[in-house]
């Protein structure tokens, strides 16, 4: 991976512990690189304590974490697979993600001690294995469970008139009236938290875009070419999406905006589409005025939320330090990275753990106790070529400059270019 903006996390010594990385401990010193393109994300700090924690028990062995342009970081994974020069680790998203780049990721089957595996979130796991199998053997250990998300200011909702959480289109844009009236921005859009792309990630919003308008059950039908991205039901969702622009629902500046996070955080926003990576931000900037909600773009009531292990760290199959490698791995499944993942603000993926900030176990309580469907990310389950148009033409949908009809043509057909292999009735 390029050097530039290598940060190294050198840190202090103390007592080895902890099996993994095909038995025993790796003997040193030795130094291992984590590339990740996690930008300001709380996901960051937690990366960064659990190098640090893991140090301490493994004081032979070195972590130095690499951060990495988000928006081509993809393709660096892969040209220095090619050369065999990149990291031993790296973070990976989930799904189709982690299987399109598998053929430079190990199979931690055997690799991780199989009870050390067990404490992982099963349905984090199978989202990270061939065949979303996790009988299949893993090539991610997952950070956390995420969620795709809305979050809300309480108090402008009160200073606005807007008495309940809207849950479907004319309730939102409702209360968009209202909060326009008493000087807020109702939605606002940027590129802010994550180092996407130059614009904002659209993925979050076509994730409950499609939520509203087909079952979990049938999404799969978006990979294969069943459900085409032509249909007249994801142009109606679209269609009304185009409105929270037009309407004066969101920020004038959705595709240039930089500050989205910020202007929440100040108040002067009163709803953001995000993930549980930026909630420790909210809480702390407005502590019990951020609350969560399920985005309503849906003409009934939203049934359902974004719940998904979205990403964790993968090893390079080309790594010379696969035993050191396995041993962070492996520490990622503990109680301890849990209690770490924690405190940085995320909700951990190991079974039996809880998560102490409050607007998170509100998200978790939308699936628990509020009896919505718990989705992947839409992005982590259809092609990651049809993601990629959709987010250079999905953006420019919102902000008006772009036709609906033309930017979900675009889409479909580069999932109609894609080779059949790719296009299958299961997911690979």
């Amino acid at each position: 991976m390029a050097a530039a903006g290598v940060v190294a996390a050198l840190l202090a010594a103390g007592c080895s512990s902890s099996g993994g990385g095909s038995g025993g401990s790796a003997s040193g010193p030795v130094t291992i690189t984590i590339a990740e393109n996690y930008g300001t994300e709380q996901n960051a700090t937690a990366l960064k304590n659990l190098a640090a924690a893991f140090h301490k028990l493994h004081p032979n062995i070195t972590v130095k974490i690499q951060p990495q342009n988000g928006d081509n970081y993809f393709a660096l994974l892969q040209k220095d697979a090619i050369s065999k020069s990149g990291p031993d680790l790296a973070v990976m998203w989930t799904g189709l993600f982690t299987l399109q780049y598998k053929s430079f990721l190990t199979n931690l089957k055997g690799e991780i001690p199989a009870a050390d595996l067990a404490r992982v979130d099963p349905n984090a796991l199978k989202w990270t294995s061939d065949g979303f199998n996790p009988a299949n053997g893993p090539y991610v250990i997952p950070l956390e469970n995420q969620f795709y998300i809305g979050f809300y200011n309480k108090a402008d909702f009160s200073k606005a008139g807007v008495t309940s959480v809207p849950t479907d289109w004319s309730q939102l844009y409702a209360a968009c009236t209202k909060l326009k009236k008493a000087g807020y921005t109702p939605l606002v859009y940027g590129n802010g938290g994550q180092p996407i792309s130059a614009t904002f990630y659209p993925w979050y919003d076509m994730s409950y875009m499609m939520i509203g308008a087909y079952p979990v059950s049938q999404w799969q039908g978006l990979y294969s070419g069943k459900i085409p991205w032509t249909s007249a039901a994801i142009k109606s969702q679209l269609t009304d999406w185009t409105k929270l622009h037009s309407s004066g629902c969101t920020n004038s500046d959705v595709v240039t905006n930089t500050n989205n996070l910020g202007q929440f955080e100040s108040g002067k926003a009163a709803m953001m589409v995000d993930g549980t990576w930026d909630t420790a931000k909210f809480t702390s900037a407005l502590g019990s005025k951020v609350a969560a909600f399920a985005p309503p773009f849906s003409a009934a009531p939203i049934k359902g939320v974004v719940d998904f292990a979205g990403d964790g760290i993968a090893q390079m199959s080309y790594s010379p330090n696969a035993k050191a490698d396995g041993e962070f791995l492996d520490f990622m499944t503990t109680p301890q990275a849990a209690t770490i993942i924690n405190a940085a603000g995320l909700i951990p993926a190991i079974t039996g753990t809880t998560t102490s900030n409050p607007v998170n176990q509100q998200m978790l309580d939308l699936v628990s106790k509020g009896g919505l469907t718990a989705y992947p990310m839409l992005d982590n389950v259809v092609q990651g070529d049809v993601v990629n148009t959709g987010s250079k033409f999905l953006p420019s949908v919102l902000n008006g400059t772009q036709s609906v009809t033309a930017a979900l043509q675009a889409m479909q057909t580069t999932l109609n270019q894609l080779p059949a292999s790719q296009r299958g009735n299961t997911f690979p």
